[in-house]
């Protein structure tokens, strides 16, 4: 049964998280820290005048201390390596979660309004960049339009796929007038230009510090010591130590354009296993999660034990999905749309949601959630599957499956159908959704192998690309998913397998759709194309969701001024109080 799949999983959990627990009381101040990593105490006699410090963790152990070489351009990432990142590095401008704007190194974001952003009659546009004066990267070398420049050229290359992003094949020309002045020349109309060179498109690079590389020996470009103990960014918080398999150490910059932060050193640390991050929590020795790939029932385990910090369920967007295989998928079977329809009306998705998310989390029906701002107008639009497993019985019959002596259902020919599932063991959500899915599938006649994907292939992309069948992973929901769902960034041989559309479907009516969403300005248009894509990726079943789960994120008491728990944008206004 499926909820006794999550009660085993439950049980296993809390006897972890108490023989963990019993380890930290018996350690003392002392003794060995719970932790994976150094302790944060660094030897240092207590002062009144002690520096301000906290402690986070991060579920993982990253590779690099960029987002995008972390993720390995759609293979997966360790979760908590973009929020660092945006401690340590800052573009024009940082988009938080829920996908607001907020001034960085850029004196103002281009819009039409303030005449940054011009749209040319004939379809072409230009948007223009003010750098803020002072801006200096962490070695102190300044911070101009050349650095953004030489960023453009890194992301347009095409023999550095990993770096590459779809907007970049829109711009015609990125122009530096002088060396705090970036105007970016456009092919065509682009809704997303004035997130270019920010968190979400790209963050600068430093042309001092990886021109010749990149010049004279390409090859060794992804390899170098700046990604990771060598970095230098010109966030609000500059690199002193990079430890793998341990923590970061993160002191203040003096320099930083938005003024120098409150809290003078963060250490992050690499916690892999939620049970010890909550063993680190308990004890005080963490303040503050980042990355997510925690679960709400976690969290609230944790939460109910921790008298000196709270729980903070953040906005639902990522959702919780299963991608399937489109290129020479095994069984061939599961590219018949009749055959995913069936598969999702055998999942209970609403009791999935009840057990791991104490009903928090809602069904999710298409890749535009319920916390979309243009949720209630695309609603109408969505094709919806209910918890229906007679009518998955007749798709199957349908399509000329029998259930066979063992009650598994066989093909025309006696082939008995099989699905692969994989998952991260990184993420409990999942791992626990996959199982429960599997008991449902079975029920119907479908069985299922799950798999789990181990962590020296986590980063592996032609394993996670060429896999059988289906993966359940957990992806960010509303536009951003529109990459994931589009056809030029399939994962293929001749690019590597680089790319994030997952399920690897190609369909040119889908892909002139996103066209269109990304080159549409009036809100009103753009809105009826975003309807006209979630019907699509509904009805065809691009993606079989599960739900949108919100994600906990640990925040002691004694931080302040945290504003948006999850998000780093705030990082230079954090504070600690008694």
């Amino acid at each position: 049964m499926p909820a006794l799949q999550a009660r085993h999983y439950q049980l296993v959990s809390l006897v972890i998280l108490l023989s963990l627990l019993i380890g930290c009381a018996g350690s003392g101040e002392t003794g060995g820290s719970p932790s994976t990593g150094t302790s944060s105490g660094g030897g240092e006699a207590p002062r009144s005048s002690a520096p301000k410090r906290i402690t986070v963790a991060i579920r993982g152990d990253p590779k690099a201390l960029s987002a995008k070489l972390n993720s390995a351009a759609g293979a997966g990432g360790i979760p908590g390596v973009a929020e660092m990142e945006e401690l340590i590095n800052a573009g024009f401008a940082n988009e938080d979660t829920p996908g607001a704007l907020h001034v960085q190194l850029a004196e103002a974001i281009p819009t039409v309004e303030n005449g940054l952003w011009k749209v040319n009659p004939d379809g072409t546009m230009e948007t223009t960049w003010k750098i803020r004066p002072g801006v200096k990267w962490h070695d102190g070398t300044p911070f101009t339009s050349a650095d953004v420049a030489f960023t453009a050229r890194v992301e347009q290359d095409a023999e550095l796929p990993i770096f590459r992003n779809v907007a970049y094949s829109l711009i015609s020309s990125v122009e530096t007038p002088d060396d705090s002045t970036v105007t970016v020349r456009w092919r065509q109309t682009f809704t997303d230009a004035d997130r270019m060179f920010t968190n979400s498109r790209s963050m600068p690079m430093p042309r001092h510090l990886l021109e010749k590389t990149y010049q004279d020996d390409k090859e060794s470009f992804l390899n170098l010591a700046y990604w990771r103990e060598g970095f230098v960014g010109t966030g609000p918080f500059r690199l002193r130590e990079f430890t793998p398999g341990s923590r970061a150490l993160l002191e203040a910059n003096p320099d930083y354009v938005l003024g120098r932060p409150k809290i003078d050193t963060i250490e992050v640390r690499f916690i892999p296993d939620p049970n010890t991050i909550a063993a680190n929590i308990l004890s005080g020795e963490v303040d503050l999660t980042l990355g997510g790939r925690l679960s709400l029932e976690w969290g609230a385990q944790v939460r109910n034990q921790w008298q000196t910090g709270r729980m903070v369920a953040t906005a639902a967007t990522s959702a919780v999905a299963f991608y399937p295989q489109f290129i020479n998928p095994n069984p061939a079977i599961q590219t018949n749309v009749e055959f995913r329809r069936a598969l999702l009306h055998a999942i209970d998705r609403q009791q999935i949601v009840d057990e791991l998310s104490e009903g928090l989390a809602p069904v999710a029906h298409t890749t535009v959630g319920p916390n979309h701002a243009d949720w209630t107008a695309v609603e109408p639009s969505v094709v919806k599957y209910d918890y229906n497993p007679r009518r998955a019985e007749e798709l199957f019959a349908g399509l000329g499956l029998t259930r066979g002596p063992d009650g598994t259902l066989r093909d025309a020919g006696g082939q008995r159908i099989s699905i692969e599932t994989r998952s991260t063991a990184n993420d409990d959500s999942q791992v626990k959704s996959m199982f429960i899915v599997a008991d449902f599938w079975q029920r119907v006649g479908v069985a299922s192998e799950q798999v789990l994907v181990p962590s020296q292939r986590t980063q592996d992309r032609e394993y996670r690309a060429t896999r059988p069948a289906f993966e359940i992973v957990r992806q960010p929901g509303g536009p951003k998913e529109l990459e994931r769902i589009y056809g030029k960034n399939t994962p293929l041989p001749e690019n590597n397998f680089t790319g994030v559309n997952r399920s690897r479907y190609q369909s040119a009516e889908l892909d002139g759709l996103v066209d269109r969403y990304r080159s549409t300005i009036p809100l009103n248009d753009r809105v009826e194309i975003l309807k006209q894509i979630s019907r699509f990726v509904s009805d065809q079943l691009v993606v079989i969701p599960l739900f949108w789960d919100p994600t906990p994120t640990m925040v002691s008491n004694r931080l302040k001024n945290v504003t948006s728990p999850g998000d780093t944008w705030d990082a230079q206004g954090w504070d600690v109080g008694s």
